[in-house]
């Protein structure tokens, strides 16, 4: 099994990525907030899931392991495929999932693209607890500091990097500025920081409803 990959970035599409590691190029299916952190020419480590089929190998990538922790675990309730566990990492991060499944927040579950009142149903039984307890602070949407050096964020702003974002997952450019908008609202903030791309894409992909496609 390949675990991670470490190497530099050749390529950023909109569901993959291509990482080349010692002159070798392996494509690399990922959630929109895990591309997000990618950059091409710069050196990258994703935690990886190989998913052997008859007629494909087809390598999935996480900004950490605990993604692929949780990717794996979830392919174990029936009916939920690799495609499917993606797509719920796409909208939710792992600690949203495990409380979703923990509450049985069938809401929460059908916000992804696939799922069914029925489907989130299955999950949140069969899933019981397998996922263990969130593991650490989840706050939707981008964060920074309350106070300090506002100049700086401002000049640092990577909101535009998460509306180009939206808009190759297919969302127009309004609906894009607009989620990104509720997101600094709800979270209190003016500009998205680099460190927090992935999970204001994230949150504003939950405010759009999920990735399209």
């Amino acid at each position: 099994m390949i675990a991670s990959l470490s190497g530099v970035v050749a390529s950023v599409q909109l569901d993959r990525a291509v990482l080349e590691v010692g002159g070798v190029g392996y494509l690399v299916h990922a959630t929109p907030a895990t591309l997000a952190g990618l950059r091409v020419g710069e050196d990258a480590r994703l935690a990886t899931s190989l998913v052997v089929r008859e007629d494909s190998f087809t390598l999935y990538g996480f900004a950490d392991d605990d993604e692929r922790s949780v990717f794996e675990t979830v392919q174990t309730v029936s009916g939920v495929g690799p495609r499917l566990a993606l797509a719920m990492l796409a909208v939710h991060t792992p600690d949203a999932l495990r409380r979703a499944v923990a509450g049985g927040d069938i809401a929460a579950l059908v916000r992804v693209p696939g799922i069914g009142n029925k489907g989130a149903q299955r999950i949140a039984l069969e899933l019981g607890d397998k996922l263990g307890p969130p593991t650490g602070d989840d706050a939707p949407g981008a964060t920074s500091s309350a106070t300090g050096g506002a100049d700086a964020r401002r000049a640092d702003d990577r909101r535009d990097q998460v509306v180009e974002a939206l808009v190759g997952l297919g969302w127009n450019l309004k609906a894009a500025d607009d989620a990104v908008s509720t997101v600094l609202a709800e979270a209190g903030v003016d500009v998205v920081e680099a460190p927090d791309v992935a999970g204001a894409l994230r949150a504003a992909l939950r405010v759009l409803g999920g990735p399209r496609g």
